[in-house]
């Protein structure tokens, strides 16, 4: 079973979290020990000279909430943290309702070749082994989870204790939900099985 988004009234602005100052990858030079924080608020748009994180070359999107990366000379799937998109066709769960839009649009955001940067909480990895992480595009510091999830094409899934941008991800899901964006509009809730 799978949390659901907290709905809350007059969620309309963007939480206050905290960012990543350590890159994603242990492998360049990161550990627990390293990590630390910076304050700030935020946004669908971070400046471009303000992020943080490893570098990576996205190759492919899986799925509404997962992609295929470059990072550090290695090929990586990786799970966007703080969102969970409907399952697309052609993955190993049942279709749900808005699974092949929400892959669309992830696809929009981060076409082959989009030049990103991959923040990390507190796990790398899932039980998959895939790279757990938020993605800012490097050209314009759009912040792509909490996009997919402010457009309503994901509901905010917060798995502990990869929590720093929690309020941002509930507010930009119950903000879409209040407004009947994507998902919202065409299914009335996540998680709706098509037959």
């Amino acid at each position: 079973m799978k949390p659901q988004a907290a709905a809350s009234s007059g969620a309309t602005g963007w939480a206050t979290a905290g960012l990543l100052v350590c890159g994603l990858l242990a492998a360049a030079g990161c550990s627990s020990s390293s990590i630390g924080f910076v304050g700030q608020t935020v946004s669908p748009t971070e400046p471009t000279a303000g992020l943080v994180g490893a570098s990576a070359i996205v190759t492919e999107v899986v799925d509404g909430d997962t992609v295929i990366a470059e990072v550090a000379g290695r090929t990586e799937r990786v799970r966007l943290i703080g969102i969970d998109t409907p399952e697309a066709t052609g993955g190993f769960l049942p279709v749900e309702c808005f699974g092949d839009e929400a892959t669309a649009f992830t696809k929009s955001l981060l076409p082959p070749g989009t030049e990103v940067r991959l923040t990390r909480d507190a796990e790398p990895r899932d039980r998959y082994d895939r790279l757990l992480a938020y993605i800012h595009r490097a050209d314009d510091g759009l912040f792509v989870n909490l996009e997919i999830a402010a457009h309503g094409y994901a509901e905010a899934l917060i798995i502990n204790p990869n929590t720093i941008h929690a309020g941002a991800f509930y507010a930009a899901a119950a903000s879409a939900r209040e407004q009947g964006l994507g998902l919202w509009d065409a299914c009335g809730s996540a998680d709706v099985v098509l037959e």
